[in-house]
């Protein structure tokens, strides 16, 4: 493996003993702090907790502009169903699979700490000749941008910003979708459930999920929808009562797992299994290409699982119908660039806590009035069953310059140390890039990254080769700020005929 890699990793590694999942990045943060202080590089943190790490500029440098290389902190902490892994203090376990490196059945945090280990790779690496850099590390990225939103004027000085957050080598993303969450609530109305009521467990497992920006146009499964395709067969022949709901676990992941436990006449339990069975064999058929480890699995509750009280069948009807409606997946696609969603929603979480049925949706678009539609349809729909709803959590688009400075010095380099034209894309996930570039007037930015496959999942993977080749890119783009010889002025005269 070439050295620089494995340096890289090495960083990685580290940063991945450290438990970093959103809103608990106080750890990671310290140690970046005590490792910046031992090499002696001036570092400062903000009230939200970002970073900014400023490593001197290289001989000849000076007069250069200052360069910012910025990523995030945080992680989305996913787990596979039979995974015991406590992410609050278990190291993340790394298992090299050929030219992949992945997780032992959890997220791999690749989404963004391989940034954050360039970065650190950078600051040492005396072989590097760069302008004066900061290396700006964020936190609570992954639950709404929250740390950039949170960055206040002067934090940083640089004009150029690198954003190491995109997933695909050879390709630089110049703009992003906007975001907004929407959170609808019911309130709902429990009664008394006869002793001898069946109680079953349903369960929708073995689903690929992903990230709802980047995997959205996949047509992979959402299991929030598939729980509530089932329950409605089910309460189409049987009269179920649902006791409780939880699936999905973040608003920016396609749901994976989802479960119900619900209640029945005791005359209709076989009823029920049977079509949950024949049901299953109909989804099944319908994802097998996408799908291929689905299961819907039904069992009795167990003792722990059951309750004294239940919804009635009106209210249960209300939430399958409910979540039925709510809109999931790709809404539009952009104009602009071939094969780039536009528009979408994310059904992400769906559970019953206090009463209250609360489900949480993530909208995305690269154009604020259909971001803005998509949200009036989910508060019509909500409205329609009697539910309130709150969105929050906005940030605009980062609308592409395709006549940026920094991007043709980025496609020129590219060209050089790859031997091809990169492509030039947008995006349809949040990138911190739309929040940086609102806050800091005139900063010129571009995202790029190493490979990697279905980030916010335990199938999250790293592709090691392209770690290399978004190294030199970037070795060679610091170069490049190199200060020019001046040109000596040449003599002239004026003749006048």
């Amino acid at each position: 493996m070439d050295k620089n890699v494995s340096k890289i990793l090495e960083f990685f590694r580290q940063i991945n003993e450290i438990p970093r999942c959103s809103k608990n990045e106080e750890k990671i943060i310290l140690w970046l702090k005590q490792w910046a202080e031992e090499k002696q590089l001036a570092v400062k943190t903000d009230a939200a907790g970002n970073m900014a790490i400023t490593v001197a500029p290289s001989a000849g440098y000076e007069q250069a502009p200052g360069i910012i290389v910025q990523g995030h902190v945080d992680m989305v902490c996913e787990k596979s169903p039979d995974s015991d892994h406590d992410f609050s203090k278990d190291p993340i376990q790394l298992v090299y699979d050929g030219d992949w490196l992945r997780a032992d059945g959890t997220t791999l945090g690749a989404d963004n700490g391989i940034a954050i280990a360039m970065a650190m790779a950078l600051a040492v690496d005396e072989s590097v000749t760069h302008p004066r850099l900061e290396l700006l590390f964020t936190v609570d990225e992954e639950t709404g941008l929250n740390g950039a939103k949170l960055l206040e004027p002067g934090f940083v000085e640089g004009q150029v910003l690198l954003n190491v957050d995109s997933e695909a080598e050879g390709v630089f993303t110049v703009g992003c979708a906007g975001g907004r969450n929407t959170l609808v609530s019911r309130r709902l109305a429990f009664a008394d459930l006869a002793e001898d009521s069946p109680c079953f467990s349903l369960k929708m497992i073995g689903l690929h999920g992903g990230h709802s920006g980047i995997d959205i146009h996949k047509q992979r499964a959402n299991a929030n929808k598939i729980l509530a395709r089932t329950l409605d067969q089910v309460a189409k022949s049987c009269r179920i009562r649902l006791v409780s709901v939880k699936g999905g676990s973040a608003h920016n992941a396609i749901p994976r797992d989802a479960a119900a436990v619900f209640a029945c006449d005791p005359s209709e339990a076989a009823t029920v299994t049977k079509i949950v069975r024949e049901f299953e064999t109909t989804v099944q058929a319908e994802y097998a290409a996408i799908e291929p480890s689905l299961v819907i699995a039904l069992a009795p509750a167990g003792s722990g699982q059951k309750e004294n009280t239940a919804l009635c069948l009106q209210e249960t009807r209300a939430v399958i119908n409910l979540i039925l409606s709510l809109p999931h997946g790709v809404m539009g696609m952009s104009p602009d660039f071939e094969g780039l969603v536009e528009t979408s929603n994310n059904l992400a979480t769906v559970e019953i806590i206090d009463g209250s049925l609360q489900i949480l949706s993530s909208q995305r678009s690269s154009v604020m009035s259909r971001m803005d539609e998509v949200t009036t349809i989910i508060n019509a729909t909500a409205a329609l069953a009697g539910a309130d709803t709150k969105s929050d959590s906005e940030f605009s688009p980062w609308t592409p310059d395709m006549q940026s400075a920094l991007l043709k010095r980025c496609r020129e380099v590219y060209q050089e140390v790859a031997g091809r034209e990169p492509a030039v894309q947008s995006l349809h996930a949040g990138l911190e890039c739309a929040i940086i570039g609102d806050k800091y007037d005139g900063m010129d930015m571009i995202s790029f990254g190493p490979t990697m496959e279905d980030p916010h999942s335990p199938n999250e993977r790293l592709f090691i080769p392209s770690i290399g080749r978004v190294w030199d890119f970037m070795v060679a783009l610091l170069k490049s700020y190199e200060k020019l010889k001046e040109v000596p002025k040449m003599d002239t005269i004026n003749i006048k005929f």
